[in-house]
């Protein structure tokens, strides 16, 4: 084994909220094994993705992720990338790593293709029925299966539209044991030469939120407690209310009914965490551990009753702000660091970690120098933008949105320091209103410079005339 280069293994939880780790930033939840990898490295506390143009917010956040592009220079909306755009596994796989995926992969076979030869089972879609996921064998030749037309969505019950790719189903197996058993296994097993980059991507804590009995009953619904931004309904259309997302339990909802929801949905974190045990167990026992970059992150968050939404078609915190955990090898230990940063940074991050040349096509920056450097600037303000219809930008101090309805304009100006659970809008007070036009010119500003391909309706709409 090569023990000059570390290997890389890479988790990705689906809709896992920012506020989730036990015992660092939630003391409701048990998640012993993501406390460890805090401890164990360092914890980003203000790691996020900069949004989506399409209602499967997944698809442009985890094709972000793996070619280290902005949210208007991938292809697609990320139900598939360009081949002119480096992948992550690809490019690592070029530079001598052993590239294996396990897990969801929402951006097409090809891409898939391109990124892995080893690994599986993989699930190409979106959402399914976690016990009886639709799964493929990874197929060295990227030949995948022709999908095949679904007659159901498992969350709804309703008529889907996706396609499904699959071998076979997991056939009783939960989706978050399957995929933590197949990296454990390959960990295990692993006798190559050269280090490995595994990527494991969960579909948990995504609805349908189904688990084995010991985690469905491991929260009481009664005993949660709901934090001061839960409210029954949304106050205003945001332009995504006819979403799939906020119909799984349709607005007004009661305080009981958003803490069955929470109930499930830390059980589902929790699972995954049990999980996560067993696949760092497992480069425990081959000696590995020590020589492993392990990082841990989501694709993005999801409200379940905060501000009276469900899904995560939004640009609040709790549906953009996600966990981003580090431990291994050039990485400090027990470490927080408050800069922001987007969830793209990750490509360049573990290029420069492992030595590997940063493709031109990345536009992610490495956030190794603020490993090093607590203090370092990485980022002092994010853009964060969802569909046509919603735009926000944010630093330490103030956070806008700006929402376009049907020719109708919105618009929420955030204390984050004093109203970090958003409830409160400035912008309509004399001590907001300096604060919403700097951050209006800032905000189209980083439009025009991120090719915000609705760029002319919104400097219509946001310029004085």
């Amino acid at each position: 084994m090569n023990e000059a280069r570390p290997n890389i293994l890479l988790f990705v939880a689906d809709d896992q909220r920012h506020d989730t780790i036990g015992g660092i930033n939630n003391q409701q939840i048990s998640t012993p094994n993501l406390r460890y990898l805090a401890r164990r490295g360092t914890m980003f506390n203000n790691a996020y993705l900069m949004g989506s143009c399409h209602p499967a917010v997944c698809m442009p956040s985890r094709a972000m992720a793996h070619t280290g592009r902005s949210l208007f220079h991938i292809s697609g909306d990320g139900e598939t990338i360009s081949d002119e755009h480096h992948l992550l596994g690809e490019h690592l796989g070029r530079s001598g790593y052993v590239a294996a995926g396990i897990g969801k992969w929402h951006n097409g076979p090809r891409s898939f293709a391109r990124s892995f030869r080893a690994g599986g089972p993989v699930f190409f879609g979106g959402m399914d029925d976690q016990w009886n996921m639709p799964i493929c064998d990874v197929r060295e030749d990227g030949n995948y299966p022709t999908p095949v037309e679904r007659a159901w969505d498992p969350g709804t019950g309703e008529r889907s539209t996706e396609p499904r790719i699959l071998d076979r189903t997991s056939n009783g197996v939960h989706a978050t044991e399957l995929f933590a058993g197949a990296a454990a296994q390959f960990i295990r097993t692993y006798d190559g030469d050269s280090p490995f980059f595994l990527s494991v991507a969960f579909t948990a804590p995504h609805d349908p939120r189904t688990m084995p009995q010991r985690f469905q009953s491991l929260y009481d619904p009664e005993a949660i407690e709901l934090g001061a931004n839960v409210m029954p309904a949304h106050p205003f259309d945001n332009g995504e209310m006819a979403v799939r997302d906020e119909h799984l339990d349709p607005a007004p909802c009661t305080r009981e009914t958003w803490q069955r929801h929470t109930a499930d949905y830390y059980g589902m974190i929790s699972h995954i965490d049990e999980q996560v045990g067993v696949v760092i167990d497992a480069l425990r026992v081959r000696g590995m551990l020590d020589n492993t970059i392990v990082v841990y992150t989501a694709d993005h968050g999801i409200s379940i009753g905060r501000h009276g939404l469900m899904g995560k078609q939004n640009l609040y915190d709790h549906s953009i702000h996600i966990p981003l955990l580090m431990s291994g090898p050039g990485i400090p230990a027990n470490q927080r660091r408050d800069p922001f940063c987007y969830l793209f940074d990750l490509f360049p991050t573990l290029c420069e970690l492992t030595g590997v040349a940063i493709p031109s096509t990345v536009e992610g920056s490495s956030l190794v120098p603020l490993l090093g450097d607590p203090d370092h600037h990485h980022r002092e303000q994010l853009f964060v933008a969802y569909g046509s219809v919603q735009r926000a930008i944010f630093d330490s101090e103030f956070k806008l949105i700006e929402y376009l309805v049907h020719g109708r304009r919105t618009t929420q100006l955030f204390d984050r320091i004093r109203d970090p659970d958003e409830l409160c809008s400035l912008a309509e007070t004399s001590q907001g209103r300096q604060a919403v036009t700097r951050l209006r010119g800032e905000l189209l500003s980083a439009m025009r410079r991120l090719d915000d391909r609705n760029l002319s309706m919104w400097e219509s709409a946001l310029t004085p005339s």
